[in-house]
C-alpha cells in the first residue's frame, strides 16, 4: 500500500539550507513531475480507508492542496473549494492568520458554512501551524471536520497538532530526515 507515494519519497531530491534540510517532492512542492501515478496510489488510498459518504466539501489549502483536493474530487464527485492566501473580501469569508517553522501569513477560508461536513486535505504536516490554525478557523465557524487527512508527515507534526486541537490527523506516511535523506518511520 502506497508504494508509489513511498517510493516517491525515498528517490525525491533534498537541498540544504543554512542547517536545514529540505525533501522536494511531487507532493509538497509540484518538483519533480507529479505523475498521475502517485496521485492514483493516494487517491485510492484515500477511497479505500475512508468513509467519505458524509463529506460534503472536501477542501484544500494552498498551495499544494489544491492539486490533491483536485484530484479526490474528480474520483469522489465531491465538490471541493480552497484554503487561499488572498482575500476576496466575499460575504462569511474567515481570516486566518497561519506561523509554521520557516513563515508566517494570512489565509482566506470563502465557501463554508455552519453544519458543513468537511475533509480537509493538505500535503505535508511539519511544525503543524498550517493546520492548527485552519483547524481552529473550522470550529468558530461550526464546521464539522470529518477527516483530516495528510499524505506525508514530518517529524513529529501529527502529533503537534492533535495535542494543540484534539482532532486525529490521518498522515499515510512517516518521513525523518535522517543524514540528509528521507527516510520512511514504519509504525
Amino acid at each position: 500500500m502506497l508504494d508509489e507515494l513511498k517510493k516517491s519519497l525515498v528517490e525525491c531530491p533534498v537541498v540544504k539550507k543554512g542547517n536545514y534540510y529540505y525533501f522536494v517532492h511531487p507532493i509538497s512542492d509540484g518538483v519533480p513531475l507529479v505523475e498521475p501515478e502517485l496521485l492514483e496510489d493516494i487517491m485510492d488510498y484515500i477511497i479505500n480507508n475512508y468513509n467519505l459518504d458524509l463529506v460534503d466539501k472536501i477542501v484544500g489549502i494552498e498551495s499544494m492542496g489544491i492539486p490533491l483536493a483536485t484530484a479526490l474530487s474528480l474520483k469522489t464527485g465531491i465538490p471541493f473549494v480552497v484554503v487561499r492566501k488572498r482575500s476576496y473580501g466575499l460575504k462569511g469569508e474567515k481570516q486566518v492568520h497561519q506561523e509554521t517553522g520557516y513563515s508566517e501569513s494570512e489565509l482566506f477560508i470563502n465557501g463554508i458554512n455552519k453544519e458543513d461536513n468537511v475533509l480537509l486535505i493538505d500535503d505535508v504536516v511539519s511544525t503543524g501551524g498550517t493546520l492548527i490554525s485552519v483547524i481552529k478557523a473550522f470550529d468558530e465557524i461550526g464546521a464539522n471536520l470529518v477527516h483530516i487527512i495528510v499524505p506525508i508527515e514530518k517529524d513529529d507534526g501529527r502529533m503537534i497538532v492533535e495535542e494543540e486541537t484534539g482532532y486525529t490527523i490521518d498522515t499515510l506516511v512517516k518521513i525523518k530526515m535522517v543524514d540528509g535523506k528521507v527516510t520512511i518511520v514504519e509504525d
